[in-house]
């Protein structure tokens, strides 16, 4: 007959395997919100928005403590509880799609689970189902570029000729951006080369009398790239104390609109 043998755990053991399992559970829960905030801080919200929403969901998931510190290429969150222990995880943010809907559902998610109505299961669900949430379709996207470009045109004292052709170049940026995006070229590439663009095929239109003026033509397609959003964040991060994220958002727009600047005036003056 086997002998049986008994494994026995005394309290201290028990209770140190009670908090290895509820450190792996917080690590799901903190993974999860750490995906939130990604994409809040790609879609546009601001810094202060990020980690007032990341904290608020870590207190709400169960953390007696939340320390969170956010800047536009990265997430550090510690959290802390007296049955886990203290949970660190990092996130790094690379690119972004301002998308103001997709902002406002995760908003709106982050109230619900604040509420208490969501569980983690419930949590990835309703965020999986924001992530699929069609966006605004290319042809709806082109028609957008055609009414900015040609409206500021006409705005800041261009002929309807003028609006017209800074229309149809407003399509070809478009498409051009598009273009460099599939191969995940940073946005200064994007910028120059959209801006030498705008600027060569200005100046084509006036010289081949299908616009009057290229200087009216270029203001429309530039308001197309100009980082305003970015600039708007930048300034109300530095106002909420945020000062090294709205610093580094702020010198990123204005190296953004100088790339912009450059190509505008490297293609006027090849013409």
């Amino acid at each position: 007959m086997e002998e049986q043998t008994y494994h026995f755990f005394s309290p201290d053991e028990l209770n140190q395997l009670s908090r290895i399992e509820s450190a792996d559970r917080a690590n799901e829960y903190l993974y999860r919100v750490l995906d939130i905030g990604q994409y809040m801080l790609q879609c546009g919200g601001e810094v202060s928005r990020v980690e007032d929403s990341i904290r608020r969901l870590c207190i709400a998931f169960g953390a007696e403590r939340a320390d969170v510190f956010t800047i536009t290429s990265s997430i550090v969150v510690t959290i802390y509880a007296n049955r886990f222990g203290a949970v660190t995880q990092t996130r790094r943010i690379t690119g972004s799609s301002y998308d103001l809907h997709r902002l406002e559902q995760l908003n709106q998610l982050c109230r619900k689970i604040c509420a208490g109505r969501l569980s983690l299961e419930e949590t990835e669900k309703e965020l999986r189902g924001i992530l699929e949430t069609p966006q605004y379709g290319f042809g709806v996207q082109l028609l957008t570029y055609v009414l900015v470009s040609s409206s500021f045109s006409l705005f800041f004292g261009g002929s309807w000729l003028d609006a017209a052709a800074s229309g149809v170049i407003g399509v070809m940026l478009k498409c051009l951006d598009r273009l460099i995006r599939r191969t995940e070229a940073n946005a200064f590439l994007s910028a120059l080369l959209c801006s030498c663009l705008g600027g060569l095929l200005a100046g084509l239109a006036v010289r081949f009398r299908l616009g009057d003026n290229a200087d009216m033509i270029s203001i429309g397609n530039i308001m197309l790239l100009i980082p305003g959003i970015a600039l708007t964040n930048s300034l109300r991060d530095m106002f909420s104390g945020n000062t090294i994220s709205g610093l580094m958002r702020f010198i990123e727009a204005i190296l953004l609109a100088l790339t912009i600047a450059f190509g505008f005036a490297l293609a006027a003056s090849l013409l």
